[in-house]
């Protein structure tokens, strides 16, 4: 039988973090790792051999690859569109969001593993850390959580030294920016996040700008969820939004250096490439506006906000956010449509929305023009009984101000 107490279960990506953590802990500290790919919607099938061919050159027990694509979209991703979540107004949670399914399907592969410990390449200072360990405390209590990482507080700097040393080869050159690519959009690391005021160049960009002419594209919802891209129907959103993101990402649309504060209290600098994740956002809520009434959109954002922050924060397992998806997936009955969008080089915006649940209906009134559901004399009555409470305010206020 297996020594079990020997047994490590790693988050592996094949990055310069995870590549140490395997040499760490075979090597150093004499433990038998199996390594787990968690695909989120960011690799090629020829990515995953790749990565797969690299765990066991680092000398792994065993690997395996783990897609939750669809899992991430229909119990994640989907609630971030019915909520327009945009992380200080900027950012759509991309790695927020498929940290925690990543944390998740490694915590059940070690549990079915019978592993007695699990590890991850996080470091001391980011929001990924917690992430990782709130979900490991949560799903698999007594477990043992090892982060060589962090544990040894090491740079990129020293993380590459010692690989050197130990004789792995790599293209270090490419290390110096820390690249999570997933289905929800690609966050960007580098010397320049660590700062205030640097920018990441071009070239650290995932993909670069190869479209110039403008197009058009129409995205059709279906009760909230993307549908269809121009003549395409989709019967799993995921395939829509992989579409549009190979439309889009060649314009350079969705790039930006998020601000934000990080879960251990610290200010923290992102960069990110988000085509599709963006524009999904930015299309569903145009459509929103017109389906939806005033009250409904308050009291969305209000949830959508709350919601973003404890999956940021790494709170999804919380009993709450399955309360918060049950009041946005209600409120999605109406939000059907086509959002008709034009793309250009480094920018889009929303051209307009068609729907049959349009509220801004001419057969009420246009805005500015005219009136067909009311008279002038019923707003002339509305507007006093709106000013009711204020003008007794303000005239028991005067009237103790004399005395």
């Amino acid at each position: 039988m297996p020594d079990q107490s020997k047994k490590v279960v790693l988050a592996f990506s094949g990055g310069l973090d995870t590549s140490y953590c395997v040499k760490y802990l075979t090597e150093d500290l004499n433990l038998e790792v199996h390594s787990v790919l968690v695909d989120t919607g960011g690799f090629s099938e020829e990515e995953t051999k790749a990565i797969e061919a690299r765990a066991r050159s680092l000398g792994v027990a065993n690997h395996v690859t783990v897609n939750v694509v669809d899992k991430f979209y229909q119990e994640c991703i989907r609630y971030l569109v019915y909520g327009n979540v945009l992380k200080n107004g900027t950012y759509p949670l991309s790695v927020s969001a498929e940290r925690m399914f990543q944390a998740i399907a490694v915590a059940d592969y070690t549990r079915e593993s019978g592993a007695s410990c699990v590890a991850h390449g996080s470091t001391g200072a980011g929001n990924d850390q917690v992430r990782f360990d709130v979900a490991f405390n949560i799903l698999i209590p007594g477990v043992k959580i090892l982060t060589p990482i962090r544990d040894n507080k090491l740079s990129r700097e020293d993380e590459i030294a010692y690989l050197q040393a130990k004789g792995v080869p790599g293209d270090w050159h490419k290390a110096a920016y820390s690249i999570n690519k997933g289905i929800w959009g690609t966050s960007v690391g580098g010397r320049e996040t660590l700062t205030s005021h640097g920018y990441l160049p071009e070239s650290a960009f995932p993909t670069q700008l190869s479209k110039s002419n403008p197009e058009t594209v129409h995205l059709h919802f279906e009760q909230g969820e993307l549908k269809g891209v121009n003549e395409q129907s989709f019967e799993n959103p995921v395939d829509a939004i992989q579409l549009l993101t190979r439309i889009a990402s060649p314009f350079a649309i969705g790039r930006d250096i998020h601000v934000g504060d990080t879960i251990i209290g610290i200010k923290g600098r992102v960069g990110f490439e988000a085509a599709a994740p963006l524009i999904i956002l930015k299309a569903h809520h145009a459509l929103e506006k017109h389906v939806l009434t005033k009250w409904q959109q308050h009291w969305k954002e209000q949830l959508g906000n709350w919601y973003g922050m404890l999956l940021h924060e790494g709170q999804f397992l919380d009993p709450v956010m399955r309360n918060i998806e049950a009041f946005l997936r209600d409120t999605q009955g109406h939000v059907t449509g086509t959002v008709h969008v034009q793309l250009e080089p480094y920018r889009f915006y929303v051209m307009g929305i068609q729907s049959n649940y349009d509220l801004m209906s001419a057969k009420f009134g246009s805005y500015g023009e005219m009136n067909n559901a009311w008279t002038g004399d019923d707003v002339r009555g509305f507007s006093k009984i709106l000013a009711n409470q204020t003008m007794i305010y303000g005239k028991v206020k005067d009237d103790n101000q004399k005395q």
